[in-house]
This record gives structure tokens, C-alpha cells and sequence, in this order.
């Protein structure tokens, strides 16, 4: 199982005026903090794309383009590109860019997106929000396999023995993942086509995604694909630290993140009861001393059969020093008590 990282660029905000934490600085923290999580050995970092004042990225990667220029080893992905509203040949273009710079290390994660702030921004119809996807989605697939296009769609132009270029590392492919939040559609769509699923557990208990988990491994095969080539994943909260007294204190950076999100859907004031919930054993959060998050990381991987972890580490913006705690308590002491435990099982 792959571990890695992350992070959708949380800008902290001042409790007096209220501002939000400069993006240039925030940015260059970020650099350092996947450079970090390179050194301690991770596996994957991922970057998500957001289009609202409270994060710094919205073009996952410019960000992933300056990691690969600092990093060696890691993979570097978006978690995720809102396809819906994107152009397939730019993403395209953009990742394989990356994946020459990086040496081959680069991969897509794309989804419909759970934020809609991209969609009248770029001038796209909320009306359409999964034909966009659908066509999207099968045009950035055929560029993937073919240096020569011809294709045709409803909302966009056709493209007719056209090329694509730069070609990424290997034979012009890149890794493309499904990410999702929970709908059996999109589950259904990832396991048709064959593709790496990654699935968000964000709330409620991990347990109860099982079934959805369970359907994607089901249409996989029926449809035929190559089961040694399956790849699932999930990608919940996650933040450690071996001081008790700091676990316990994010609890104010994650339920202000929380409460922003919920002012604009309804949601109700997040509580310290949810905090405590999700880091129960049963709970979907990451949140703990090392010992603590490996043992929910291994639950996971004998509950799903997972072969990707990714720990979304940013939510709140905590502060600069304590993310790279984190990631190094993660990179040096979760990671390797995940994979001694899973080579003994193997």
C-alpha cells in the first residue's frame, strides 16, 4: 500500500481583522512541506484545486510543476482536477509537463468536483455538470492513449487528427485516478473504464463506504479488467503529533475550516463531539499520536483492501511548523510501522 499526503493549501485567517494568511507565504510553505514529505521516504503527494478565498491553490499544477523540481522520489498528483470545468487537452499538456520535469512521477486525479465555484467561473452550465464530466472524461482518456485525436462531443468542438503534445515519460501515458465522494455512479464509471479509483472519507464512519468499495472490485472484474492492475485508495483527514495537547488543540483549526465550508451548506456548527467521534477508532478521522494513526491506516487497508493512503494533513492551516512535524512524524514513524505490518501479513 502507497502512502502519502494531502493538501488542499487552508489559508489560515486572522481572528482580529478577520484577513486571510498572505498565499505567497503560504505557497512557499507548501513547497517545503512537500519537499519533506520526499525526504522521509511518502510515497504520493496530492494537491486539490479550489477556486475560493479561504485556499491557496487553484491550479493544482503550477504548485506540483514547483515540487517536481525539489523532490526526487514522491509521485505528485491533484486530489483533484475539477475536470467538469477544466480543457482536457491543457490538463493534459500541463501534467505531462510535470511528468517529464519530475522523471515520470506525475499523475491526474480528476472528479466532478464538490465545489461549483469553477463552473460560472470558466463559463461552464451548472445544467450539465455530469455531461461535462462524461465527455470530458473520454476525451482526456483518448489523448492519454493517442498521440493523433479525432473526437467528437456535444459541449465541445471536435477535434479531428489532432496532436497532443509534450507526451508524458511513459509511451505518452499518464496515470489518470477517478476520485470520489460517494456516489454509485462515479463508482460505477471508475470501475467501467478500469481506472484507479480514490474514494473521500471525510465524515461518518469508514465502514459504512464499504459497500460502495466492494461494487467498484465487483464491476472491475465483471467488466473484464485485469484484477493484478486494480488500484483503490482512500483519502481522509489526517494530522499527527506525539503531544497529546496538540491533537486535542486542532480541534479549533479543523472545526473553523468546518464551520466556513458549512456557512454556505447548511451545515450545522461543528462539535467537539464530532471531533472526538471521528478520532475514535470507528471515526473517519486520522487524527492522533503515531501509533494511533497507523493502526486506523491498517483497519482501513483489511476493511477496503487498499493499495493508496493519502492522508489530507492542511485542513485549518495549521501552523507551518507543526504541518512539518506532522509530515515527519508520519514519513518516520507511521509509513514504516504500515509497511513492516503489511509485509508480516504478506
Amino acid at each position: 500500500m502507497e502512502l502519502g499526503i494531502g493538501m488542499f493549501g487552508d489559508l489560515a485567517f486572522d481572528k482580529v481583522t478577520g484577513k486571510p494568511q498572505d498565499p505567497g507565504q503560504k505557497l512557499r510553505e507548501m513547497l517545503e512541506e512537500i519537499k519533506l514529505a520526499d525526504e522521509v521516504g511518502l510515497d504520493v503527494f496530492g494537491l486539490g484545486e479550489h477556486h475560493r478565498p479561504d485556499y491557496a491553490v487553484s491550479s493544482p499544477e503550477i504548485l506540483l510543476a514547483a515540487a517536481a523540481s525539489v523532490t526526487r522520489n514522491i509521485k505528485l498528483m491533484s486530489t483533484v482536477t475539477v475536470l467538469s470545468s477544466a480543457e482536457p487537452v491543457n490538463i493534459y499538456q500541463n501534467f505531462s509537463t510535470i511528468d517529464l520535469i519530475s522523471g515520470g512521477r506525475a499523475e491526474i486525479g480528476v472528479g466532478r468536483g464538490s465545489f461549483i465555484e469553477s463552473f460560472p467561473l470558466f463559463g461552464y452550465d451548472l445544467r450539465d455538470y455530469d455531461t461535462l464530466f462524461e465527455e470530458k472524461l473520454d476525451l482526456l482518456l483518448k489523448i492519454n492513449e493517442q498521440e493523433n485525436v479525432t473526437w467528437s462531443g456535444k459541449l465541445r468542438a471536435p477535434m479531428v487528427n489532432q496532436t497532443v503534445y509534450p507526451r508524458a515519460v511513459n509511451d505518452g501515458r499518464l496515470p489518470i485516478w477517478i476520485a470520489v465522494g460517494g456516489t454509485p455512479e462515479s463508482v460505477y464509471r471508475a470501475a467501467k473504464l478500469g481506472l484507479p479509483l480514490i474514494l473521500a472519507i471525510i465524515g461518518g464512519m469508514p465502514a459504512q463506504f464499504k459497500p460502495l468499495m466492494d461494487f467498484y472490485k465487483e464491476q472491475y472484474l465483471a467488466h473484464g479488467h485485469n484484477p493484478a492492475k486494480m488500484q483503490a485508495g482512500i483519502h481522509s483527514h489526517t494530522f499527527v503529533s506525539d503531544d497529546e495537547r496538540v491533537s486535542d488543540g486542532y480541534f479549533e483549526n479543523y472545526a473553523a475550516q468546518m464551520n466556513r465550508i458549512g456557512t454556505s451548506r447548511g451545515w450545522a456548527p461543528y462539535s467537539r463531539q464530532q471531533y472526538n467521534g471521528g478520532r475514535s477508532r470507528d471515526g473517519a478521522l486520522f487524527i492522533g499520536d503515531p501509533s494511533e494513526v497507523t493502526d486506523k491506516i491498517l483497519h482501513m487497508h483489511e476493511l477496503f483492501g487498499l493499495t493508496r493512503f493519502i492522508g489530507h494533513m492542511d485542513v485549518g492551516a495549521p501552523d507551518h511548523s507543526v504541518m512539518m512535524k506532522s509530515i515527519e512524524l508520519f514519513g518516520t514513524k507511521v509509513a514504516p510501522a504500515v509497511r513492516k505490518a503489511l509485509g508480516k501479513k504478506s
